[in-house]
C-alpha cells in the first residue's frame, strides 16, 4: 500500500478528531456560559453542563423504573402484573402461571371470590347471554358481551389504533365507544357495534352555534351500527372539566369531524349549557332518544349522591318511560390522555365506593332492571370485572386494558403527539409501527379472553351466568387481615348479609 496515501489517511483522520473535539468543546464552553446565565434553573446555574443531566435521567427514570427496578406489582397506574396478563391474553397465549401467586392477598381491599362446594360440571359452565338495553325505544339494543370498549376518540387516538379498535371488536363480538370526538370512517371500519358518545361540544352532531343538532343526530342514528347514544356528563379522570385535545393532534381530519378549527386546541366546556338540573338532563335524554329512535343514556362520576337520587325520585314522578336506558359510571381513577393533576387525584369518587351505591339507588326505587349499570375505571383484569359484575353492573367497559392489547407501554406521553407505539399520535412515522390488522387480533384476544376468565370465575362461585356473581360471593380484605363479606359492607334489604 502507498505510504503516502495511508500518511493522508492518517493525517485527515487527525485533523477531523481535532475539528470534533474543537466543536464538542465549544459547545460545552456555550451551554456552560448559558447555564451560568439563565436563572430559572438553580441546579445548572451552580453546577452548569453537569447540572443538565439530572433533567435527562429524571425524563428517563418513568421508564426505566418499570423494566429494572420496580416489583411486579409495584407501578402506577397499572403495574407488571396486570400489564402482562393483558399482554398474554392479547397474544392468544394461555393465561396460566407456575409456583403460586405473586399477589399479596392480605393487601385491604383485595377481593376474594367465594368458591361452590359443587361447582357446576364443565358441560353446565357458566356462558354469557345477552341483554336487552332501552325497552322503550324503536330500536332496542340486544347487548352480546358484558365487557365492551370504553369511549376514546378519534383525535385523542390514532387512525390506526381506531381501525385496529373497530376491527377487533367486531371479531370479539362487543361494542367501541367512539369517545366525545365524533364518529369517523375508521370506526365504520370493522363492522363493529358502536356507542356514540355526545360530549359537552357535541361533535359531530353540532350546529354551528355548537348546540345539538337534530339532523346531524339522525344522520348518525342512520348507521346500523350506532346502537346508543351515551350522554357524556362527566368523566372518573376529570370530573367538572371538559375534554382537553391538543392542539398538534387536531389535525384537517380531526377538526373536520368535530366541526372545529385544525391546529388549535378543542377544548370542550366543562358542562352541557342547556343541562342545569335534573329535569333538564331527563328532557334532553328524551330528546335525543325521539330524534334517534335508540337507548340513550348519560356518563358521569360520582360526587353528590344526593344529585342522583333527585334524578331517580323525577323519574319516578313521570314515569319509567323517561328514564336514561343506562348510566355509565366512571370511578375518580378513572383515565384520560390530558387531565390536571388535582382533578385526575382527588376529585370524583372511587369506583370501589360508588358503584355498590348506585346499583342500591336504582334497587330501592325499584328500577334496577330498568336502567342498566356500565361500569368503568381502571378494570383491566378478570378480577376486577367479575368483582364489578357482583357489585352492580350489568356491563363493563375498559379503556386503556385495549390499549395495552394495542401495545401501549404505559409511556405517559398520550398527550404530547409523541406516543412511541403510534396509539395517541399523528406523526405518520410513530403511526407505522401500528399495523391494524395485526393489532386486532390482539384486540380481539384480549375481550375474548377476559370473557373466557370472568366466566371461568363465575363457575367457580358456582352460578351459570357471569352477571349472577352477586356481593355474597365476593370477600373484601380488612385491615386486620380478616375478609369480609361484600354483602356485610353494602347490605341491601332483601339479601342476607354474610360475615
Amino acid at each position: 500500500m502507498n505510504m503516502t496515501f495511508v500518511g493522508e489517511v492518517l493525517s485527515f483522520l487527525a485533523t477531523l478528531f481535532v475539528v470534533v473535539l474543537g466543536v464538542g468543546a465549544l459547545g460545552v464552553l456555550i451551554m456552560f456560559v448559558i447555564d451560568r446565565s439563565q436563572t430559572e434553573d438553580a441546579v445548572r446555574r451552580n453546577y452548569p453542563v453537569i447540572g443538565r443531566f439530572r433533567k435527562i435521567f429524571t425524563e428517563l427514570g418513568e421508564f426505566f423504573r418499570q423494566y429494572f427496578f420496580a416489583m411486579d406489582r409495584e407501578e402506577m397506574p397499572f403495574n407488571r402484573a396486570q400489564r402482562d396478563w393483558v399482554a398474554r391474553a392479547a397474544s392468544g397465549k394461555g393465561n396460566t402461571i407456575a409456583f403460586g401467586s405473586t399477589r399479596n392477598l392480605t393487601q385491604v381491599g383485595t377481593p376474594i371470590f367465594v368458591n361452590a362446594p359443587f361447582p357446576p360440571l364443565e358441560e353446565q359452565a357458566a356462558k354469557t347471554q345477552p341483554v336487552q338495553i332501552g325497552p322503550f325505544c324503536k330500536t332496542p339494543y340486544l347487548a352480546p358481551s358484558f365487557f365492551n370498549i370504553s369511549g376514546m376518540s378519534y383525535g385523542a387516538l390514532s387512525r390506526p389504533a381506531i381501525r385496529a379498535l373497530s376491527i377487533g371488536a367486531a371479531k370479539a363480538g362487543v361494542w367501541l365507544n367512539t369517545g366525545e370526538g365524533g364518529i369517523s370512517k375508521y370506526h365504520l371500519e370493522g363492522g363493529c357495534d358502536l356507542i356514540y358518545q355526545i360530549g359537552t361540544a357535541k361533535y359531530g352532531v353540532r350546529d354551528l352555534d355548537g348546540m345539538l343538532s337534530d339532523d346531524k343526530l339522525r344522520e348518525v342514528a342512520a348507521h346500523e351500527k350506532v346502537r346508543m347514544f351515551e350522554l357524556k356528563l362527566a368523566q372518573g379522570a376529570k370530573p367538572g372539566k371538559g375534554g382537553i385535545l391538543p392542539a398538534a393532534k387536531v389535525n384537517a381530519e380531526v377538526a373536520a369531524i368535530r366541526g372545529i378549527e385544525a391546529g388549535k386546541d378543542s377544548i370542550s366546556p366543562n358542562r352541557h349549557a342547556e343541562i342545569s338540573n335534573v329535569s333538564e338532563l331527563l328532557d334532553m335524554i328524551g330528546h335525543i332518544r325521539d330524534v334517534t329512535g335508540k337507548p340513550v343514556g348519560f356518563k358521569t362520576v360520582m360526587g353528590s349522591y344526593q344529585a342522583l337520587a333527585e334524578l331517580l325520585d323525577e323519574v319516578l314522578k313521570r314515569g319509567p318511560e323517561s328514564a336514561p336506558d343506562f348510566i355509565t359510571l366512571d370511578g375518580g381513577d378513572g383515565g384520560t390522555g390530558a387531565a390536571p393533576m388535582p382533578l385526575m387525584d382527588l376529585v370524583g369518587s372511587p369506583l370501589r365506593e360508588s358503584l355498590p351505591r348506585v346499583s342500591d339507588l336504582l334497587f330501592e326505587r325499584g328500577l334496577r332492571d330498568r336502567i342498566k349499570v356500565i361500569a368503568s375505571g381502571k378494570l383491566i383484569n378478570p378480577g376486577d370485572v367479575a368483582w364489578a359484575l357482583g357489585a352492580g353492573a350489568d356491563f363493563v367497559n375498559a379503556g386503556r386494558g385495549f390499549m395495552f392489547s394495542l401495545g401501549c407501554i404505559q409511556a405517559l406521553k398520550c398527550n404530547k403527539n409523541t406516543c412511541p407505539t403510534g396509539i395517541t399520535t399523528h406523526d405518520g412515522r410513530l403511526q407505522k409501527g401500528l399495523v391494524p390488522e395485526a393489532k386486532s387480533e390482539k384486540v380481539a384476544n384480549y375481550a375474548k379472553g377476559i370473557i373466557y376468565e370472568v366466566e371461568t370465575l363465575a363457575n367457580s362461585v358456582g352460578v351459570s351466568e357471569p352477571r349472577q356473581i352477586k356481593r355474597s360471593h365476593i370477600r373484601m380484605m380488612q385491615e386486620n387481615g380478616q375478609s369480609v363479606s361484600l354483602a356485610r359492607l353494602f347490605p341491601r334489604p332483601d339479601v342476607v348479609a354474610e360475615n
